[in-house]
């Protein structure tokens, strides 16, 4: 792509010829190749390179108005520019906003592990590799229906008018194997996995697929549960789907825009058991697609967002730091409008628990793997939820998985009713967790409800 001098260097020209003198261009060039496969064949090969930018600019009256192209080219700048500075007498002159006052601040060094870009052959050889593995690992496993194995590169940049120029390279690789495995005489079942490293060889496809395998043979020779209340334990990427689909919560954009179950006086007070604190930072060496700098050119850093179960603090962008009297956290993005979110959560223990416990020793304790549906199931502005899983109940040390089930609640009340927290976390791509029991948990056998609407 064209180096970031050049775009500084154009758009600051571009910007004079204008009559701009106050601006700033975020903006990311992306070079990805996906396979897919079908039982050992191709199924999809696709490469891409695309370029996304957004301009804002700054009027006279100190109006704002935003614009994006996905060419870097002067054409793409100039257009964007001019169309910035039109919009601009359109601008919300009840809420201005302005650069961060961090924009300029030092970044942290951040090692990003190496990465080198593979042939289109080898993903697809490796992929079919991965595919014939799993599909050997156990005589039920019929099929691989969904899978994929993905290489990309991004590179991002942020400048503005009074001299910020930052930018970083960031390559992974992904994958996920999605199984479907049939019994005779029982319902036909899925598991999945996904992984995401920073090359083809630290993703362990051979690794990755075993455990795939042994997902997948979890899932066999399923019990119905009666519907309930239970002890119920989530996995680490079971509960964090679910806060990643109640992040409201911490989001300052959010609760400005009553969107959000949180409100500004509740920082300082309780949100969940003492039991947990969690903590967002986009340079956790875990996360494996790091960002040192936001959508505003502010640096990110760890924020604690719940501290032993008290609400510490939400995510900020510049401006709504400003309007809450907080400090930029380093969560802005920018798109037709500056908005908030979140980057890699860190979920740990806060008070130590009164002992330790196991799954193995409790009587009856059901095992959330995965959420499903959250897009259907999930109320976010009223906290309510009803989601689909996939698990296992434990029975004085025996581990069965269950046959189709959902659980339902308040997520505010499932928060407060955290009992324990366990020692070992769970990486996932969304963070690092680790299993998180909750008391009395209500769960419906989607059997008895289906047999309940025949009636």
């Amino acid at each position: 792509m064209t180096t970031l001098q050049d775009i500084a260097q154009n758009t600051k020209t571009l910007a004079t010829r204008l009559g701009i003198e106050k601006f700033d261009v975020v903006g990311a060039a992306t070079e990805e190749s996906n396979v897919q496969v079908n039982l050992g064949a191709p199924q999809q090969m696709r490469a891409s390179k695309r370029n996304s930018v957004t301009v804002r600019v700054w009027n006279k009256a100190g109006l704002t108005g935003i614009a994006s192209t996905n060419t870097l080219d002067e054409d793409g700048l100039r257009t964007a520019l001019l169309t910035a500075k039109e919009t601009a007498a359109y601008g919300n002159s009840d809420n201005k906003v302005d650069f961060s006052p961090e924009a300029n601040a030092p970044l942290a060094k951040v090692a990003h592990p190496p990465y080198r870009e593979e042939g289109v052959e080898i993903l697809l050889a490796s992929l079919i590799e991965a595919e014939a593995r799993v599909l050997g690992g156990h005589s039920a496993i019929k099929s691989v229906p969904y899978n994929s194995l993905s290489q990309r590169r991004v590179e991002r940049f942020y400048l503005n008018s009074e001299g910020s120029l930052r930018s970083e390279e960031v390559g992974y690789f992904s994958t996920f194997l999605y199984t479907r495995a049939e019994q005779e005489g029982r319902k036909p079942r899925s598991a999945g996995l996904s992984e995401v490293a920073a090359n083809l060889h630290a993703l362990g496809l051979t690794t990755f697929a075993g455990k795939v395998v042994e997902k997948t043979k979890s899932y066999l020779d399923y019990k119905l549960i009666p519907s309930g209340t239970y002890l119920v334990a989530f996995s680490g990427e079971a509960f964090l789907s679910l806060l990643e689909a109640f992040s409201n919560l911490f989001n300052a954009q959010s609760v400005l825009d009553h969107q959000s179950l949180s409100s500004e006086k509740d920082i300082g007070q309780p949100l969940t058991s003492p039991l947990l604190t969690l903590v967002d930072d986009a340079l956790h060496p875990s996360n494996r697609v790091p960002q040192s700098f936001d959508g505003e050119g502010t640096p990110t850093r760890s924020v604690t967002l719940i501290d032993k179960g008290t609400l510490a603090t939400f995510l900020h962008s510049s401006g709504t730091a400003r309007r809450l009297g907080a400090k930029p956290t380093g969560h802005a993005n920018m798109g037709s409008k500056v908005t908030v979110g979140s980057h890699f959560w860190i979920v740990s223990r806060g008070e130590a628990p009164a002992q330790e416990r196991t799954l193995e020793t409790e009587a009856s304790i059901v095992e959330v793997d995965e959420v499903h549906a959250l897009h259907a199931g999930v109320n976010a502005l009223q906290g309510s939820f009803s989601v689909p899983i996939s698990g296992w109940i434990h029975e004085n040390g025996a581990r069965t998985s269950i046959e189709s089930a959902t659980v339902a609640g308040d997520f505010r009340t499932l928060l407060k009713s955290i009992c324990y927290v366990e020692k070992d976390s769970e990486q996932t791509a969304m963070g690092v967790c680790p299993r998180i029991w909750v008391e009395g948990l209500s769960i419906t056998s989607e059997s008895e409800a289906e047999a309940g609407d025949e009636q």
